[in-house]
Order: structure tokens, then C-alpha cells, then sequence
């Protein structure tokens, strides 16, 4: 087995992701469990706070003189609640008084019992009454609950989060856009450079070719009928790299006759000792929205990938098909039987930089991929693969 290896730069964009994912978490865990310390204090506060209060009320009821401990009490311990919901209720659970309750003024009698009789009953779930003895057998319960601000400070830690999350959502989507934009301007640049470069070379040959013919000695020759279809090769190759980063013309062709012929260009180029075959479950006329220059640069990666995998010898079969879940649609399914590729590498090997040859940049199905989604509004995947047996790969392309 060849060693496979991808671009470091995605490797290092990988590590800072998880790096900062990483951060993230750390942040959010640490901001939950010291929240929850801090609830946890308020939470011990509020309750030492009404049973200091149950003891002041006991006081005062079973005082008799009023004096400046009484008034003490009452200014200073009573009165000194404020934000703490509280409901007095006597032994037969008749609501004696309550206190920061916020209950609707337009209530009648009835109507306002059975309020705080429901205020009492949330209250009892949050936490057990607190008895006060009134002497003589008699008790009455003091019930209570959670204050508006310990309420928010539970609540605080998820909101946290939820901010959290969004701002993590957002950087994402920003870092995954300026990436893809970078991508973009690189991918565009080096095939506008690609083109340019070929230029020149192709021009010569195109005069070298008109020289030949005009020559006596060499017009006849085959060699120079070859030569031409290699220029009119380059001119091809020249066309796709230009179209990279611009807006192609996509048409409704016979996708049949576009397949067919992109093969027809590769077998002759590949070993013999691979077959082709194509077989359609389509009307031989079926069209199909493409731009032919990209498509069979598509084609012809794929291929090519696949003839590298069998290591010169094997089969590939092309077949065209509706899919099953979009019949509007239509696929191509590319199956060699080479090596085949593990699962989870299925969606690595449309990365830039990802090669199993020692030569190479990596590059054919991250483009193929990108002609695909990007320019043809399809897409491009994976479809079967078992290592030692082969893959597939589908091309989804809109009809017409």
C-alpha cells in the first residue's frame, strides 16, 4: 500500500479548530460550575434568611408587650426580606398573610384564594414548610420560594450558552466562508495562472503543426495528424483552466453521447489492459444541464484515479440511472474495481492534498468535486467502496 498524505495547511487548519473548540468548552464548563456555586450560596442565604424570619414571626407572636425588641425584630429582621416570596398559612392551610407575591389586583375573593392556594402548592414543591408554634397546640406553616434574582442566576449559565453556541455558530460559518473564499481565490488564481502559462507553448506548437504541413517532406506524415489532436488537447485543457473562477455556460446535451465520448478520449490513453463499459437505464436521448469541456475533466479525473487504484489493470463501468429520490434528476455511477477506499476515508479523499501515489498533488477530486456542486449545482460522493474490491462514485447532474 501506497502512503497517503494530505496538504499540512489543513492538517494545521484541523489542530487550531479543535484547539479552539477545545477553548470553547473549557470556557462554558468552567462559567456553569462557578455559576452554580454562586446559586448554590444564594440558594443556603435565602433559606437561612426565612428561618431567621419563622423565628422572628415566632417571637412576635408569642410576645405579648411591645417593646424595642419587638420593634426591633419586626424593622430589622421582618422587614428586612424584600425579594423573597412568602405565604402564612394556618394549620388548616387557610392562607394567613402573605408577602411579595405578585397577585392580580382585579381577583375576587374566590378567584384570589385559589391563587394563592396554587402559589402555596408551587411553593411546597420547592421547598417544605417551615412550622411555627403559636402555643396551645396551634402551628402555622410558612412557605416560600426562590426570589426572582436567584431565578435568573439559574437560568443565567443557559442563556450563557445559548450566547455561547451563537457566537461559536457564527464564527464557524465565518471562518468556514472566509476559508472557502480563500480557497476559491487560490484555486482561481493557479488555473488563471495554469491557462497563461499554456499559452505560449500551445501557440508555438499550433505554428509548429502549420509549418509541418506546409512542408513537403512532412505534410503526409501521421505524426503530424497526431500532433494536431494533442494541441486540439491542449486547447481543451487551456478552455477548462479558464473557465475556473468564472461563471460556465452549462447546456442541455445528450448526456449519453457527452459520457460516451469522454471515455472514448480516455481509453485511448489509458492501459489496455482496462476495459470500459457503459450501460444506461436512460432514453438514449436523455439530456442533461452540463458544460461538456468541465464535465469531462470531471470524467476523466475520476477515471483516471480509478485506473491508477486497479494499478493498470482492472475494469471500469459507467452507468446512467434516475435516482431513486429525485427523479427530475440523474446519476452516474463510476465503478473500478481497484482497491477500494476504508470508510473513513470516503469523504478525505475529496480534500486537497489527499494522494495514495507518491507523485501528485492530491488535487483531481477536490476539483472534480468543485466543477460538480459549484458549477453544476450537483453533487459528487462516494456512493459504495470496500477495500480489496472496488469503489463507486456518483455524479448527480440536473436534467433538463
Amino acid at each position: 500500500m501506497r502512503s497517503i498524505s494530505r496538504l499540512p495547511i489543513y492538517d494545521q487548519k484541523s489542530r487550531n479548530t479543535l484547539a479552539i473548540v477545545a477553548l470553547a468548552l473549557l470556557v462554558a464548563a468552567a462559567t456553569v460550575i462557578y455559576t452554580n456555586i454562586l446559586v448554590q450560596r444564594l440558594a443556603t442565604r435565602e433559606q437561612q434568611q426565612i428561618d431567621l424570619y419563622a423565628k422572628a414571626q415566632r417571637f412576635l407572636i408569642n410576645t405579648e408587650v411591645e417593646d424595642a425588641n419587638t420593634s426591633f425584630v419586626f424593622n430589622e429582621i421582618i422587614g428586612f426580606n424584600k425579594t423573597i416570596p412568602i405565604l402564612l398559612a394556618d394549620s388548616e392551610g387557610n392562607v394567613v398573610d402573605y408577602k411579595f407575591l405578585d397577585v392580580p389586583k382585579d381577583l375576587g375573593e374566590v378567584a384570589k384564594a385559589a391563587y394563592l392556594r396554587h402559589e402555596m402548592d408551587i411553593m411546597r414543591e420547592q421547598h417544605p414548610p417551615i412550622v411555627i408554634a403559636l402555643g396551645a397546640g396551634q402551628v402555622q406553616y410558612l412557605y416560600y420560594k426562590d426570589s426572582v434574582l436567584l431565578k435568573q442566576l439559574r437560568t443565567y449559565p443557559l442563556v450563557q450558552l445559548a450566547v455561547i453556541g451563537c457566537l461559536a455558530v457564527i464564527a464557524y460559518f465565518t471562518f468556514s466562508y472566509s476559508r472557502r473564499a480563500e480557497q476559491n481565490g487560490v484555486w482561481v488564481g493557479l488555473a488563471k495562472e495554469t491557462a497563461h502559462q499554456l499559452g505560449t507553448p500551445l501557440s508555438s506548437l499550433m505554428a509548429w503543426q502549420a509549418y509541418l504541413r506546409d512542408s513537403e517532406r512532412f505534410k503526409d506524415e501521421p505524426i503530424v495528424e497526431e500532433l494536431g489532436k494533442d494541441i486540439r488537447r491542449l486547447e481543451i485543457i487551456t478552455e477548462r483552466f479558464s473557465n475556473i473562477g468564472s461563471v460556465p455556460v452549462l447546456k442541455d446535451e445528450n448526456i449519453l453521447i457527452v459520457t460516451q465520448n469522454a471515455i472514448a478520449y480516455l481509453q485511448s490513453r489509458v492501459s489496455r489492459k482496462v476495459t470500459f463499459t457503459i450501460t444506461t437505464s436512460l432514453p438514449t436521448d436523455t439530456p442533461a444541464r452540463v458544460n461538456i469541456p468541465l464535465f469531462d475533466w470531471v470524467v476523466e479525473n475520476i477515471c483516471k484515479n480509478a485506473v491508477d487504484a486497479m494499478d493498470g489493470r482492472g475494469s471500469i463501468h459507467i452507468h446512467l440511472r434516475r435516482p431513486a429520490r429525485n427523479r427530475s434528476q440523474i446519476a452516474i455511477d463510476i465503478t473500478d474495481t481497484g482497491k477500494g477506499i476504508p470508510k473513513n476515508k470516503m469523504e478525505s479523499v475529496f480534500l486537497p492534498g489527499y494522494t495514495t501515489k507518491k507523485r501528485g498533488w492530491g488535487l483531481g477530486l477536490a476539483l472534480a468535486r468543485r466543477i460538480i456542486e459549484n458549477y453544476h449545482n450537483g453533487r459528487l460522493f462516494v456512493k459504495w467502496s470496500e477495500p480489496g474490491k472496488g469503489t463507486t462514485f456518483r455524479l448527480i447532474l440536473n436534467g433538463e
